[in-house]
């Protein structure tokens, strides 16, 4: 777990595949308005781990609450990319939020849709792609083309992300050991009303999530939130552009850019 900063609590939560160090450019961004925590979820690399298995999404957001309580927070604002989105939602759902900035929140889907076939193909090639690789990985990593292009559907511009948070993101994808149970399909998103201030923040350039595809869907199923489209970034934005997202970040909780 990272956590940094004074003020009102700011959890962040991460993806699928990914770990608390995905926010670490971000971090000290906010720390100066927040006291700023990322936890790792259930089940992934060096996170929680699950208690029984076959694990669900229902299971990983438990855990996210119970971490909450560990931490003794009763509320704090929200901050979820993909499925820390729908982590995030689900949260506020249950009272735990005093706002949330969802970046590209999963579960929008509906059963049936070709969409999440392909996001779910998509997610069972990358984890047993990165298993194959783990050995010819390092020397590939050093070519900023090759980090563009591994990245593609996470990020808009790979090649900012540095040779470190490239491996660190590898190890990350290798470590999330519950991944085939989490991305079964019987799992979606219910429609609520928004209890407190939510902004869905859906990235421009999303290939994983695309935005003329969600877009309609995220608006009606969430009654009160407002919706922003982050301009010139991909599914995991903190990878493109930390300062976007903790401006975004900061605009939502009230703190100052």
């Amino acid at each position: 777990m990272l956590r940094e900063g004074e003020g009102e609590p700011l959890v962040l939560f991460h993806g699928i595949l990914g770990s608390e160090r995905v926010w670490r450019h971000v971090i000290p961004l906010l720390s100066a308005d927040h006291d700023v925590i990322a936890p790792t979820a259930l089940g992934h690399n060096d996170g929680p781990r699950p208690t029984s298995r076959p694990s669900n999404i229902n299971d990983v957001i438990d855990a996210g609450e119970r971490q909450l309580d560990e931490l003794g927070i009763e509320k704090a604002h929200l901050v979820g990319n993909s499925m820390g989105g729908w982590m995030s939602l689900e949260l506020a759902r249950r009272g735990r939020a005093l706002s949330v900035c969802a970046l590209s929140p999963a579960g929008f889907w509906e059963e049936g849709w070709t969409e999440l076939d392909r996001v779910l193909e998509y997610l069972r090639k990358t984890v047993g792609e990165a298993r194959r690789a783990r050995r010819i990985i390092g020397p590939l990593s050093r070519s900023r083309r090759f980090r563009r292009w591994a990245l593609r559907e996470a990020c808009f511009h790979g090649e900012r992300v540095s040779r470190e948070d490239f491996l660190a993101g590898s190890d990350d994808t290798i470590g999330c050991y519950i991944a085939e149970e989490l991305i079964e399909p019987g799992h979606s998103l219910a429609g609520f009303e928004a209890p407190c201030p939510v902004t869905l923040a859906w990235a421009a350039e999303d290939r994983f999530f695309p935005l003329d595809v969600y877009r309609e869907r995220a608006e009606g199923l969430i009654q009160g939130a407002r919706f922003t489209v982050l301009d010139d970034v991909g599914h995991v934005p903190m990878l493109d552009d930390p300062k976007l997202v903790a401006d975004s970040i900061l605009e939502v909780t009230g703190g100052q850019h």
